[in-house]
């Protein structure tokens, strides 16, 4: 390509991919005040399948193979960076950066980068895989939080991802999800960080009475700034 583009390595799962081209969007209108058609960014968008089943372990080597052909592939088409709206894919993130020659954003440092006050309670709200990893947990404990979790909670939030990747948001999803919140207010949690571009879905549809940090969001803000410097 010869002109200034994004590339966006999305389908992680299929459902977010959407929600996240909104975000960008209402960041250019933000961000730099886009009006008109042409005013915003050339966007390379890879919808890319993975090896991830909701009931099943994950091939890591499988998966990462699978990641990195799809960066390479937007790589090989000429964008200048590219952001991966996925959590659980930033659990291989320091190899997929060194598979590629241009930049890739990284969605746990700029989420954690939106931790605006020190010694906060903390939960998160991820895959089991995400979870695992720590890589969140290790950013909220190194900004001077306090990871707050119980194991009952992940449960939950695994029910209610796979009930959205099979039926989207509905009347179950809702109850599952203020069941899980109320047990969170219990806890005296002053954050949640929801680092599943699955659950954008219901930040959209939930009023929640606690302070939300979207992992999505804050990558959408980073892509946009990313972005503008390109002209600098």
């Amino acid at each position: 390509m010869n002109t200034n583009s994004i590339g966006i390595l999305a389908g992680m799962g299929p459902r977010s991919t959407a929600p996240f081209i909104d975000l960008l969007v209402d960041e250019c209108q933000r961000q730099y005040d886009a009006k008109n058609d042409i005013d915003f960014p050339h966007m390379l968008i890879y919808s890319l399948p993975t090896p991830f089943y909701i009931d099943k372990p994950i091939d890591h080597n499988l998966m990462k193979k699978t990641i990195v052909k799809g960066l390479r592939e937007l790589e090989n088409i000429g964008v200048n960076f590219i952001v991966m709206p996925c959590n659980s894919a930033h659990i291989y993130f320091h190899e997929l950066e060194s598979s590629i020659n241009i930049p890739l954003l990284n969605i746990v440092d700029e989420t954690i980068k939106n931790l605006n006050k020190k010694s906060q309670k903390v939960t998160l709200f991820a895959t089991s895989s995400t979870y695992q990893s720590e890589i969140y947990q290790n950013g909220i404990v190194s900004s001077d939080n306090t990871f707050i979790f119980k194991e009952v909670w992940q449960l939950q939030i695994n029910e209610i991802i796979k009930e959205i990747k099979i039926n989207k948001y509905n009347d179950r999803v809702s109850r599952l999800w203020n069941s899980l919140i109320e047990d969170v207010k219990k806890e005296s949690v002053d954050s949640i960080i929801v680092a599943c571009t699955d659950l954008n879905i219901i930040l959209k549809e939930e009023s929640i009475p606690l302070n939300v940090i979207d992992s999505s969001l804050c990558l959408a803000k980073a892509t946009i700034s990313e972005y503008l410097k390109l002209f600098k």
